[in-house]
């Protein structure tokens, strides 16, 4: 007789019982003209995060596509059933540019840009996220699992369960949850905490994150806690930390392709052939502190203990909600700081820094990671960070240094690589100092146990994961 099946199977084979539906604020396929039938696959990272889970279950994908006033949107694309939530134009800006992207993301980053709070904005939160909660009651089977994302539909749990009993609800949130004092700025604060914890599970990437919210439930509401258990109202709410994966195969399938191998070498040939290459991946938002990175190269090569002849820093900054306010802003800084740098130390055949404003396809990514030495992550604060991840994947060889703001939810995991404080600017420094001119011996040896845990932890693991704990709240 056998032993009992793997964790992950298991899990898989009780979950089959019931259908799943994701609700997240952007549905899992996107707009291209070059696409069979104009679409294809968002390459989001919550996409790529679910992907192992979706196309395994039967699966309905509850989301707007990215288009005022809806679109033709296919009913199911790759296994997948998908149901369009329409925002008009003012929607649009409102709810997400205002109340979610003005307000909330701010906030959650530590408040490092001022939030601004506007009735109206948060009037259009309520009327979406109650759309959103009345298309899952109406797409979800008897019995359902409905797991929502992310923080533009924190409402939704409980607007969702006055809806329908019979569903099992979970929430999980992708960006930080602020310390008590600063959520608490919020005037809508009781109103969030409440749609929150209309959840059976509610998840967050880091033991901090779970800590500040339970803290918040019980000073706002008097929610009685066990543990990690809340009690509402005699309803028991379970408040964790599931830390989000990568594909890391996917990233290390890709990495070891011949074609990746030989665009890496070529990146390398059209930088010059440095002998060493320092990168950035980061979409362009004034909480990843590329202005502070640019700042501390700066400085290295003024003080000569980096050589401009033989170091390029390769920056890329995807665009990113060039209509809110602080985003035009650090664009703007940024590139002034990357021209003064190419102007002051640049040569006639290249740059010191190159700066692409713009996305890459993600094979051209991991080409990036493998012609990259050291990788420099130093966001001011964020939910996890799964580019530092997928760098860590595509290191086959064990080379490279991870320089990691630990102020990152990958920080909690990735403790080998090299932890900064992002808002020091000599310690930044000194990082990227001994990354380009310290000894190769402990790198590998560090590299190789980040690439196990990347591997372990998976996207996979954080699926079964959340999804068991999901089960068992049944």
């Amino acid at each position: 007789m056998s032993g009992p099946a793997p964790k992950s199977l298991r899990a898989e084979r009780e979950l089959r019982q019931h259908d799943l539906v994701v609700v997240a604020n952007r549905l899992p396929i996107m707009q291209s003209p070059d696409a069979p039938g104009g679409w294809e696959r968002s390459p989001g990272g919550l996409v790529a995060s679910l992907d192992s889970v979706v196309t395994a279950m039967g699966t309905t994908w509850v989301g707007w596509s990215g288009a005022a006033d809806g679109s033709s949107v296919p009913t199911s694309y790759g296994g997948v059933r998908l149901h369009e939530v329409s925002l008009s134009s003012d929607e649009i800006d409102q709810f997400y540019g205002g109340f979610s992207n003005g307000s909330l993301w701010p906030l959650y980053h530590d408040a490092i840009f001022v939030p601004q709070f506007d009735k109206r904005w948060w009037n259009a939160y309520v009327a979406v996220n109650q759309r959103f909660a009345e298309a899952a009651a109406k797409v979800a089977p008897n019995g359902a699992t409905v797991w929502v994302h992310d923080y533009q539909l924190q409402l939704v749990p409980q607007m969702l369960r006055r809806l329908r009993h019979d569903v099992r609800i979970g929430f999980f949130l992708h960006i930080p949850f602020p310390a008590q004092e600063l959520f608490l700025r919020l005037p809508w604060r009781s109103e969030i905490t409440e749609g929150l914890l209309g959840a059976d599970v509610v998840g967050f990437q880091t033991k901090v994150g779970a800590q500040n919210f339970r803290q918040v439930a019980r000073r706002l509401l008097h929610s009685r806690s066990e543990g990690k258990m809340l009690d509402v109202g005699g309803r028991p709410v379970l408040v964790d930390t599931f830390p989000v994966g990568i594909d890391a195969k996917r990233v290390q399938r890709v990495a070891s392709d011949p074609a990746t191998i030989a665009r890496a070498a070529a990146i390398r040939e059209e930088l010059g052939n440095p002998r060493t290459v320092l990168l950035g991946v980061d979409r362009l938002d004034y909480t990843k502190g590329i202005e502070v990175r640019l700042m501390a190269f700066r400085e290295l090569l003024e003080e000569g203990r980096i050589d401009a002849a033989d170091t390029v820093f390769v920056q890329i900054a995807q665009p990113s909600r060039d209509d809110v306010p602080g985003y035009s802003e650090i664009r703007t800084q940024v590139e002034q700081m990357a021209g003064s740098i190419n102007g002051d130390f640049g040569r006639m055949n290249g740059a010191v820094v190159r700066y692409l404003h713009q996305g890459q396809a993600f094979e051209e990514l991991v080409a990036l990671y493998r012609a990259a030495d050291v990788m420099l992550v130093t966001p001011f604060r964020d939910g996890m960070n799964l580019v530092a991840k997928e760098y860590v994947a595509s290191r086959l060889d064990h080379t490279g240094v991870l320089i990691l703001s630990e102020f990152t939810g990958a920080a909690h995991q990735l403790t080998e690589a090299v932890q900064v404080n992002p808002y020091d600017v000599d310690g930044l420094k000194q990082a990227i100092d001994d990354a380009v001119n310290g000894e190769d011996g402990a790198r590998t040896k560090a590299m190789a146990l980040l690439i196990r845990k990347v591997h372990r932890y998976d996207s996979a693991h954080w699926v079964t994961e959340f999804l068991e704990a999901m089960e068992h709240s049944r």
